[in-house]
């Protein structure tokens, strides 16, 4: 029970951080109806992801890696907010480089604290899907909506799995996925600064590269089924 109360108060905790970090936003910005209802809708969905997460993993307590998990999920409440607001960039690619930076330090810290989990996986995965899809819809505005291909990419998955339960397999770890995911989030970010040259190229390479990754791993799982 006491550890229930804790969890509990720690949820309530973060919620009220992310809160907080919009009241600043809205403070020296401003922010509008729109950049309100995603950043309270995104701060919300955390709340419920975290804690269905840790029901279904038999999860207690927040972790070390976690919890700079959900500094990058506030983080990316707050680039949402700001994408549906249509504030300028300056902020935004502030923000989305200091999250990807803390997507980088969650891993180092788990593993040097021996306190890697399925569940701190599953948390960064869907933290990381959510500001990728965050940001291609940001980009989307400026080089046209094939860009939203980059976001929606793991939802279509997700949903994919439904209908072929093989694609719920565990997949080999791979490099190569991870270096993939990774410059999703590089070039989106440096694509959302609006100063670099042949943007609309990198992100397409991007695009390229994580069609190359999907399909890969999808006709691993459809070998590997049985």
């Amino acid at each position: 029970m006491i550890e229930l109360h804790r969890n509990t108060a720690e949820h309530l905790a973060w919620a009220g951080v992310q809160v907080l970090a919009l009241l600043a936003v809205a403070a020296t910005l401003g922010l509008g109806p729109l950049g309100w209802a995603a950043g309270i809708g995104c701060a919300l969905g955390t709340q419920a992801l975290v804690r269905r997460a840790m029901l279904r993993h038999a999860t207690t307590c927040l972790g070390p890696a976690d919890r700079i998990t959900l500094v990058r999920a506030a983080l990316t409440a707050v680039i949402a907010a700001l994408v549906a607001d249509g504030v300028g960039p300056g902020l935004l690619v502030v923000l989305g480089i200091v999250a990807l930076i803390s997507d980088f330090l969650d891993g180092q810290v788990a593993r040097r604290t021996g306190t890697t989990s399925a569940f701190g996986a599953r948390l960064d995965m869907e933290v990381d899907a959510f500001l990728i899809l965050v940001l291609s819809v940001h980009v989307a505005t400026e080089l046209g909506l094939w860009v939203l291909v980059i976001g929606l990419m793991r939802y279509a998955f997700v949903a994919a799995s439904w209908r072929w339960w093989w694609l719920r397999a565990e997949l080999p770890p791979s490099r190569a996925r991870k270096t993939v995911a990774a410059v999703q989030g590089i070039v989106l970010v440096a694509a959302s600064s609006g100063v670099v040259p042949h943007a609309a190229t990198a992100v397409l390479l991007a695009l390229l590269a994580l069609l190359w990754s999907f399909g890969r791993d999808v006709l691993w799982l459809r070998r590997s089924r049985t």
